[in-house]
């Protein structure tokens, strides 16, 4: 959405802010077949023209425990500031005007809020947005440090058409199942980590090394799955690599790592070898990396770690079938 009409912004600046008005309250996860609809919608707008003029406080305007859908509509502007929705939040659908709608800031290193965006609730949706960390883009000639611009801490997660941008950690997929729907994630190191139950399709991983270390190799997972009970591993599905300089597709952060690349078309940003045990060195058979039916001058699996798994179509169609992370519907739920 490249604009806003006219109705819609004076709808939405009138409206209380009390979520008491005339519109039904949805419980987000419900089974109501109307549950998909908006509660109600708050405007964010930087000059003043909405009901708040940044998204933070917007996000604090919700009640605790909220159980109905409600809309924060965000202006296309840059808004600097630092976001977190707290995990008592949920039910919470941010929707941006487009790309040029960002949230940018500069902080870094392992603090637990040194994100961007920060979010821990469940049935959280992003559309439109563009998330940004700018510590380790002010200047070429510094010493990089870990400059998360997400953080997803909850389930059910879902992000449209959304941008993440960073040099090293730019995704903390910490936790959760979460969906990606034509996405941009770029970054140079370990830029897409954690330990989540993820799908990311049809978009597009876009590797900056180039332009900042060239000699250096890059990687773009560390998926952190540490037992084999444990719901986590990455799932890239009709995506696209592509960008400067060379990566790993990924490397173990945690012993049983697990990630998936179906149906992609990657470049030859990717190193022959493809992948490195890492945490999991002398014990590579606990890892699950797998290429599958992709194209492209970097998926040539000829030279690739001895230990990449070969899956049949009954083993794969569990990874890249939107059930491994929606076997409950929730998807089909989300606003």
């Amino acid at each position: 959405m490249h604009h806003l009409s006219s109705s819609l912004f004076i709808w939405v600046l009138l409206s209380p802010l009390s979520f008491s008005g005339c519109c039904k309250a949805l419980d987000c996860s419900s089974n109501e077949s109307n549950q998909n609809q908006v509660a109600h919608t708050i405007f964010v707008d930087k000059s003043g023209r909405g009901n708040f003029t940044t998204i933070q406080s917007a996000v604090d305007s919700i009640p605790k425990n909220n159980s109905r859908w409600i809309r924060v509509l965000i202006s296309n502007d840059k808004y600097l500031e630092k976001v977190a929705i707290p995990a008592n939040k949920p039910c919470i659908f941010l929707q941006g005007a487009g790309k040029n709608t960002s949230i940018e800031w500069d902080d870094h290193e392992d603090k637990p809020t040194s994100a961007i965006f920060i979010s821990l609730a469940d049935n959280i949706v992003a559309k439109s947005i563009t998330f940004k960390n700018t510590y380790n883009l002010r200047s070429p000639n510094m010493v990089w440090r870990r400059a998360t611009a997400i953080k997803i801490g909850g389930d059910k997660s879902a992000f449209y058409g959304c941008s993440f941008v960073g040099i090293q950690d730019t995704l903390y997929d910490c936790k959760g199942r979460h969906y990606f729907n034509k996405c941009y994630i770029e970054g140079a190191m370990d830029f897409i980590h954690g330990a989540a139950q993820s799908i990311y399709e049809e978009s597009t991983v876009s590797v900056n090394i180039g332009n900042y270390e060239p000699g250096l190799t890059g990687c773009i997972t560390a998926q952190k799955k540490e037992f084999p009970e444990q719901r986590s591993g990455f799932v890239f599905k009709n995506c696209k690599i592509t960008g400067t300089g060379k990566v790993l597709l990924g490397r173990a952060w945690g012993a049983y790592s697990t990630v998936v690349i179906y149906n992609s078309t990657i470049s030859d940003v990717v190193v022959p070898d493809g992948w490195n045990a890492w945490h999991g060195v002398g014990h590579e058979g606990n890892l699950t990396y797998v290429e599958a039916n992709n194209t492209g001058p970097g998926a040539d699996t000829s030279k690739r770690v001895p230990w990449l798994k070969k899956l049949d179509a009954v083993q794969l169609s569990q990874f890249v079938n939107l059930s491994f992370i929606d076997a409950d519907g929730w998807i089909a739920k989300l606003p």
